[in-house]
């Protein structure tokens, strides 16, 4: 898949085919409040702060987002 112009690629969810997987990006010239981007595979794309994106990396690491992915 193709990075969006300007994006610093970071990781790829999935990333065993080609149908637009997840991407997490830094963006060095957005705003401070929205330099770390999250793509989906619909196109749709969600900005925060490092400062969120890393609290929602120790509520992982925590444990706390386990039972999302449970089916």
């Amino acid at each position: 898949m193709t990075e969006p112009h300007g994006l610093e690629p970071v990781a790829t969810f999935c990333g065993d085919c080609d149908c637009g997987c997840p991407q997490l990006f830094v963006d060095p010239a957005a705003p401070a409040e929205q330099r770390i981007v999250l793509t989906d595979d619909f196109g749709q794309r969600v900005q925060m702060s490092a400062d969120q994106f890393s609290s929602l990396v120790e509520d992982a690491k925590r444990g706390r987002l386990d039972g999302i992915a449970a089916p």
